[in-house]
């Protein structure tokens, strides 16, 4: 029977490469996005052309009742949400004494709430057959933590301790949770970055190189597998080596 997978921040980046690498193996896909319509049709439309099933689905992950409505959606056209892939983020980047408290409530609320209420929502669905998957998008900021990146670091680390507790709290019902920490990928979240900027991250990692999108959607893809069947509550760094 062909599974279901349900990628928040699906729309560009990260996101649409999962969406895609999903599509590819055989997946259902529901496209989340919150602003980028024009990109989240684009992901669905390149997903059809190659014979894949795909719909999309305009959401606010903070907002539970819209998460909720989301997965009844993906239920709707599916019938199954086999997969939840908690990538929908945003970043911040500056001194942690000119935060402010607006930034790091919308922070919180997207990096931390957002997976909380998809998780929540998706596992209405997945308790009852005693089978899923939840994969959360860290950063390896939230492992090591950054200067300049305090808030986001927290955030991302509040990710990987989501992961580690509730992958302890649902084992008996047959459901892995893990967590992917992206090191450096050439994203949009990563545009504002200056040459020498990445040219100093490319000299702190092993590999002295950044990472593309499909470096993550193909680990989450492994991770949803059978091949990954005795893997839980793992945060797997794909940094080339950068811690």
């Amino acid at each position: 029977m062909k599974k279901t997978v349900l990628i928040t921040g699906a729309s560009r980046g990260i996101g649409a490469s999962t969406a895609e690498a999903f599509a590819a193996d055989g997946y259902s896909v529901i496209i989340n996005y919150n602003k980028s319509k024009e990109k989240a049709e684009a992901v669905k439309a390149k997903i059809l052309s190659g014979g894949g099933s795909a719909e999309i689905f305009k959401c606010d992950v903070s907002d539970e009742k819209r998460v909720r409505e989301m997965t009844a959606f993906a239920m709707e056209c599916y019938g199954s949400v086999d997969v939840l892939v908690n990538n929908a983020g945003i970043a911040h980047y500056g001194l942690f004494t000119d935060l402010k408290s607006a930034e790091w409530k919308r922070l919180c609320d997207v990096n931390i709430t957002g997976a909380l209420n998809a998780s929540k929502a998706a596992l209405e669905y997945m308790i009852p057959k005693k089978s899923g998957n939840i994969i959360n998008i860290s950063s390896v900021w939230g492992v090591s933590g950054a200067s300049c990146e305090v808030a986001y670091s927290t955030v991302k680390a509040a990710v990987i301790g989501f992961t580690k507790a509730l992958s302890k709290e649902l084992g008996l019902s047959g459901i892995r949770v893990n967590c992917i920490a992206p090191g450096v990928i050439d994203t949009d979240m990563n545009k504002n970055l200056t040459e020498d900027e990445i040219s100093f991250l490319k000299s702190r990692t092993s590999l002295n190189a950044v990472g593309i999108p499909s470096d993550i959607a193909k680990t989450a893809l492994f991770l949803a597998s059978e091949d990954a069947r005795y893997i839980t509550g793992q945060v797997i760094t794909v940094d080339g080596g950068f811690i």
